[in-house]
């Protein structure tokens, strides 16, 4: 690798901590804990039906079209809405305790405490998301993941989400880095390698689903232990 890095900006959902095994995990105990079984046949519809529709609102949400007190009033309440259970109070119910215990799940991607044990005597470490603040840094002291990084970007304190540029640039700001000796990996094509090809960035696009796609990537991995090959 002839080119310097000195700076390594992760993202953490979908990329270290490993959100929808995470996620099931509670949605199986929601399933349990609230009997939703006299409406939903099995977790697993349950589970398919949430997921569809938290991903659909969380596209509103980056594109700015409502806000996280609606994606998060909404996610619950429409689920048991399709299952004929549209109950405004259990529905906040199950977010609360949705919200109280998901980000305290530490499942982590094979090989990320090693990987990250390996590039924190070389790099310095930082983490850029679009999660929500309160959740993101208990995810990590949970998880055992805070001490590897130095600066935590959180686009609820920038004021805008990834891809936007602004959010790269308020990163390079808070953690002394720049463009041309830093390096973003993430799992999110859009948000993280389109967001750090537009401030010039270098970037390693995380697959491990081995997804097909025709997206301009410079680097691309399926398991983290293939950064020890780039970095």
């Amino acid at each position: 690798m002839s080119k310097e890095y000195q700076h390594i900006f992760f993202d953490l959902d979908r990329t270290l901590w490993h959100f929808d095994e995470n996620s099931k995990k509670v949605l199986n105990d929601i399933y349990i804990k609230f009997n939703l079984s006299e409406v939903v046949d099995s977790p697993e519809e349950f589970i398919c039906k949430y997921q569809e529709i938290n991903e659909a609102l969380w596209k509103l949400y980056r594109e700015g079209r409502i806000n996280k007190e609606e994606l998060r009033g909404k996610r619950f309440y429409d689920t048991l809405k399709h299952f004929n259970k549209g109950n405004v109070e259990v529905a906040e119910e199950i977010g609360s305790y949705y919200i109280k215990h998901s980000p305290r799940q530490t499942l982590l991607f094979p090989y990320a405490i090693e990987v990250l044990d390996y590039l924190f005597k070389k790099y310095k470490l930082h983490i850029i998301t679009n999660g929500f603040e309160e959740v993101q840094y208990i995810k990590l002291k949970e998880s055992g993941l805070e001490d590897y990084f130095n600066v935590i970007i959180l686009s609820e304190k920038v004021g805008v989400k990834k891809p936007h540029p602004y959010i790269f640039k308020k990163a390079f700001s808070l953690s002394g880095a720049k463009a041309v000796n830093s390096i973003m990996i993430g799992d999110d094509w859009y948000a993280d390698i389109y967001g750090a090809q537009r401030v010039k960035m270098d970037s390693v696009y995380f697959n491990p689903n081995k997804t097909e796609h025709e997206n301009l990537v410079q680097y691309e991995i399926n398991c983290l232990s293939e950064l020890y090959n780039i970095l």
